[in-house]
């Protein structure tokens, strides 16, 4: 894998200064082609969760995986929670293995008809458009694949899918993978900031420069606009031109490699260690 050269605005991840990353407190990041690459979790970028989690750091992932998933996640992952279907919804565990939920109040159920009429609308006019596989996990949303199985569509399919949905008066976003849509006016960001807030006592002003954020697409952009030490995987490249938002922080690699080179970066400078 060959890392990306760095274009203007995206500064590179080694330019961290030991005193920002010193004030972070919570590591929040997206999941698919950001954790993972090419559809699967890789020993560096999981290994490098246990080294953010073991340094007593907040690690939560903020996805747009269903429910299903993040069930899974919260209980077996080295993570403090993690937000899912795109801010519909958080899990936790408690002491005692105890699961815990919080909903958006603003989250309806995918069976919502306006829902089900864009999602056959969208089926019917793009062709090759086609349910994700895990939507049966779903709560509060519809994901329309048209990259994470074979045959891919192009971008621009995935902004013809996300245009019937946002003319239909859903809110809908596209990551590396999918095309989601839902009802009810929340993102990943509103969710991982009520999230933060509620569990952790998080205060948006008062803790500013504590959280920082890695992601690689579109869906991620409200993350990026609002943390401003977020850092994208080198991926985000691909998407620069449909993004008004951009993090801060690049790294050189793609995906799991290039969450890994985050981590290791971001521990090396909260140590005083300087890395090229």
């Amino acid at each position: 894998m060959k890392p990306h050269t760095h274009e203007k605005n995206l500064v590179p991840i080694s330019s961290l200064r030991a005193e920002e990353a010193r004030r972070v407190r919570y590591i929040l990041m997206d999941i698919d082609d950001t954790l993972t690459t090419d559809g699967k979790l890789p020993a560096e970028s999981y290994a490098a969760l246990w080294q953010l989690h073991s340094s007593g750091l907040t690690v939560v992932p903020i996805t747009g995986r269903p429910a299903g998933w993040c069930d899974l996640i919260a209980r077996e992952w080295p993570v403090d929670g993690v937000v899912g279907e795109n801010g519909a919804f958080a899990l936790w565990e408690n002491a005692g293995h105890r699961l815990a939920s919080m909903t958006h109040p603003e989250a309806i159920s995918n069976s919502d008809s306006r829902l089900i009429v864009l999602r056959d609308e969208v089926l019917a006019q793009i062709p090759g458009a086609r349910l994700a596989r895990d939507q049966f996990s779903r709560l509060y949303d519809i994901a329309i694949d048209f990259a994470e199985e074979e045959p891919q569509l192009p971008l621009s399919a995935a902004h013809e899918i996300l245009s019937i949905f946002l003319k239909g008066g859903a809110r809908a976003k596209i990551s590396s993978i999918h095309v989601n849509a839902w009802m009810g006016d929340y993102d990943k960001l509103s969710t991982a900031l009520l999230y933060l807030k509620t569990r952790f006592g998080y205060d948006d002003v008062r803790d500013s420069g504590s959280v920082i954020f890695v992601g690689d697409s579109p869906n991620d952009e409200p993350m990026f606009s609002h943390f401003p030490i977020a850092c994208g995987v080198a991926n985000v490249h691909r998407y620069r031109d449909f993004m008004k938002a951009l993090p801060h922080f690049v790294t050189r690699f793609e995906s799991g490699a290039g969450f890994a080179e985050f981590a290791a970066t971001f521990i090396a400078r909260r140590s005083g260690i300087a890395i090229n």
